[in-house]
């Protein structure tokens, strides 16, 4: 049964539609991208668990580290092995970090549950991020902002599903728990049921894109299609260049350098969003947010960052990739300041601010896979997307750990107030200042195209899957 999983069972037969990938790939990343509704069930961990802000909020780090690691380490393997394979195997370890997870919390082991929602289902995170893009941009090779895009905007749009499921899950294995009070917490008991609720529906959906997702036949290429004009384009390239080559040049480090400054500028909001918002806008001790309205607030995050992806990435069709990264890093820091500054005088500003500032931040992940494919062709893009990706996890760590530990040393939870955020808003202010304009910036603005050294040969190795042959890089700036 496991060599249906096979590369050579996965290739699409001649006249198979390229736009039936899409929904493949989607029903991976939508599942996956629950990882970011975690802040939804946040306090009812620290309540269960008796611990802080950083203690639990260590959980999202491991996941994200988890994602950048084992995306790096498996991306060749998942190159080779095709698609479904990965899919599956993605599927498996995503499932098992729920059901880890679940045990964790029902015997109050808090390592178990770093074990298992951590870095099993941070390995999930990892394979199943990346192996529907590097499918996606080889079916789309003449747009591969578009298919960035519609691979990654499900990772941004999980949560706006998650994040209501789960209240509502919540509040059917615990009849005490009130989604609406802000106060109240769910028990240990409804946290394990939801945790064995989601690990078992989300595999079951993950296996409708397992078995639907084929690859191109080799020489396929869409109709109208001429490879010769992708040569006509600045920074863009006909060329190959494997993964342990594409690590040895400049331009791979610049990338990883404005992706980690791109991300860091949004997680640190995206982790606490739904306690953020809440205390943000508290005063006497009451919330003039509701729980309620904090979960459509998590939700309405989830949609910018999906719109985001799929807007501004196709954008960078149009535009390059060089100029939209000027404005997710340029206009996205300054958007961060004006919300330390005065988004607290205002909800609706305070939504405003977060919600475009999150759409910067699922644009630049939705954009980077089309830049790398720009800069070092289809060959093995998705390994080097894998090791990109190690960035992800730098930034996972520091986000989330410089708001938690600003927060544990304010108060308790439930009881903060817009003040407690400040020391972490203009801590997060004053690197990105330096880590978007001095170094983010600065090292986008001096990408150039990858030396024609690095180029895997004419032929063998360096034939992609669209029958393109590697081919001298036009020089651009």
């Amino acid at each position: 049964m496991l060599s249906a999983l096979d590369r050579r069972h996965t290739v699409a037969p001649p006249g198979y539609s390229r736009w039936l990938i899409p929904p493949a790939a989607l029903a991976i990343h939508l599942c996956i991208g629950q990882v970011y509704a975690t802040s939804v069930y946040k306090n009812s961990l620290i309540a269960h668990f008796d611990t802080g802000q950083t203690a639990i909020g260590v959980i999202f780090s491991i996941a994200i580290v988890m994602l950048g690691l084992s995306a790096a380490v498996a991306g060749t393997w998942v190159e080779a092995n095709g698609p479904r394979k990965a899919m599956f195997v993605s599927a498996c370890f995503w499932a098992a970090g729920f059901l880890v997870g679940a045990l964790g919390i029902a015997t109050g082991q808090l390592w178990l549950l770093y074990l298992g929602y951590g870095v099993l289902g941070g390995i999930g995170l990892g394979i199943g991020y990346i192996s529907p893009v590097s499918t996606l941009i080889k079916w789309f090779p003449d747009r591969p902002g578009l298919a960035t895009g519609l691979a990654i905007m499900g990772f941004g749009g999980g949560a706006m599903v998650a994040s209501p499921l789960s209240r509502q899950l919540l509040s059917f294995y615990d009849a005490g728990y009130d989604p609406s009070d802000s106060g109240s917490t769910a028990s240990g008991s409804a946290l394990v049921w939801l945790f064995v609720t989601l690990g078992v529906g989300y595999f079951v959906i993950m296996m409708f894109g397992v078995f639907n997702v084929r690859v191109p036949a080799p020489g396929w290429r869409p109709a109208g299609f001429d490879p010769a004009q992708v040569a006509e384009k600045p920074l863009v390239t006909t060329a190959n260049v494997s993964a342990a080559n594409a690590v040895r040049t400049r331009s791979f480090w610049l990338l990883w350098v404005v992706l980690f400054c791109n991300v860091t500028a949004g997680i640190g909001i995206l982790e606490q969003a739904s306690p953020m918002i809440q205390d943000f806008f508290r005063d006497g001790g009451t919330s003039a947010v509701s729980v309620a309205a904090a979960g459509g607030f998590v939700g309405l995050l989830s949609l910018f960052n999906m719109a985001g992806r799929f807007v501004w990435s196709s954008t960078s069709d149009v535009i390059g990739r060089k100029p939209i990264y000027v404005v997710y890093l340029g206009v996205g820091m300054v958007l961060y300041l004006v919300l330390a500054l005065v988004g607290q005088t205002s909800t609706a500003l305070f939504v405003l601010l977060a919600s475009v500032i999150l759409s910067f931040y699922g644009g630049g992940f939705a954009t980077i896979p089309a830049y790398l494919r720009d800069l070092f062709g289809t060959f093995e893009v998705g390994a080097i997307h894998g090791r990109l990706l190690t960035a992800w996890s730098a930034a996972g760590v520091a986000g989330p750990l410089i708001v938690n530990g600003f927060l544990d040393a304010q108060g308790e939870p439930g009881t903060l107030t817009a003040a407690a955020y400040r020391p972490a808003l203009f801590t997060m202010v004053g690197l990105l200042a330096v880590g978007l304009v001095a170094v983010g910036l600065v090292a986008n603005l001096l990408v150039r195209p990858v030396p024609q050294r690095y180029h895997e040969p004419a032929s063998g190795r360096g034939e992609t899957e669209q029958g393109q042959p590697g081919a001298t890089e036009r020089s651009g700036s």
